[in-house]
């Protein structure tokens, strides 16, 4: 028997647009979407499902052996911005702002955080992106951050 490394890692991560602006239209999120999906693919990287938002991005993704955290989203949000920008899908510099979350799902919660992500016009009719984010901060047991 030969050995392997086997690993399911569940990562619901979350980024925002610079400075949280709403910079990308129904159409361009569309397309981003895609573009992610398959970035992802060919990175090797599983990703269940996304939602980009006009501010901001939620994926679920099962972190892949030989990948940290850092690496997989210097390569989302570096790769997707370079993306946008070279195709024109906006006018003008589109950047991503700094940071991230990341928050471990189990794998029976997988089907629920895909869901929540899938609904994701649903829930900011009622809440905002700052709103959404300080939750998952706070059942995480983290400390947020105003800067």
């Amino acid at each position: 028997m030969s050995l392997h490394s086997y690993s399911r890692v569940w990562l619901h991560l979350v980024w925002a647009t610079l400075e949280r602006r709403p910079l990308l239209p129904e159409s361009a999120a569309a397309k981003m979407s895609g573009y992610l999906t398959q970035y992802a693919t060919e990175k090797g990287i599983h990703m269940k499902i996304n939602y980009v938002n006009s501010d901001h991005v939620h994926t679920l993704i099962d972190l892949p052996t030989h990948f940290c955290i850092e690496d997989v989203m210097q390569f989302l949000k570096g790769s997707s911005s370079h993306w946008i920008n070279q195709s024109s899908l906006l006018p003008g510099k589109f950047g991503w702002g700094r940071g991230y979350g990341a928050f471990s799902v189990s794998q029976s919660g997988v089907k629920e955080v895909a869901k929540y992500i899938a609904t994701q016009e649903e829930h900011h009719r009622k809440r905002s992106f700052s709103e959404e984010l300080k939750l998952f901060v706070e059942r995480y047991e983290l400390q947020w951050h105003d800067d």
